[in-house]
């Protein structure tokens, strides 16, 4: 018998037995790093544990365990995060906003945004409006798309061949 209480030995393998294995980590980083490109899209747990090579219930486990968010928070957090580089930075309307972030309702985008940042959207665009940098025109966003989403395979593939932009 060793001198730790049974209960320290039974959390000490419950937490070795929920930490993710090494191997897996390169594939979470994977899911993640889907979720930080494709924030703007619909992306659900089947998705993101496909992009782990996982089940989504081994992944759900192990992404929290790994970042301390279920999958579903960390979306939202950045979702959230790049609203409020939008609203900073552009004169898109607070719905606008809302869609180019992935939400498609703008009752659940505010209540969200509110729960992360401590302020409406309309009330955080407001108060970086008189202080902030001057605002990128809604219509160049639309036009040009926004910066960290993929550009087109096409030029990428342009690209890659003579190795220029």
């Amino acid at each position: 018998m060793s001198g730790y209480p049974a209960r320290s030995r039974t959390r000490a393998r419950d937490r070795d037995r929920t930490r993710p294995p090494e191997q897996l980590l390169v594939h979470l980083r994977c899911a993640k790093d889907l979720a930080d490109r494709r924030y703007f899209d619909p992306l659900d747990l089947d998705q993101l544990a496909g992009a782990a090579g996982v089940t989504k219930y081994h992944f759900l486990r192990c992404f929290t365990d790994t970042y301390g968010k279920t999958p579903a928070r960390y979306l939202t957090e950045r979702r959230v995060e790049r609203a409020q580089d939008l609203l900073r930075a552009t004169n898109l309307t607070v719905t606008e906003v809302c869609m180019l972030v992935g939400y498609s309702s703008l009752g659940s985008f505010s209540a969200r945004f509110k729960e992360l940042v401590g302020m409406t959207p309309s009330g955080y665009q407001e108060r970086w409006s008189c202080a902030g940098a001057p605002h990128i025109p809604g219509c160049f966003v639309f036009m040009h798309g926004l910066s960290d989403r993929l550009r087109s395979s096409a030029i990428l593939e342009k690209q890659g061949e003579n190795g220029t932009p």
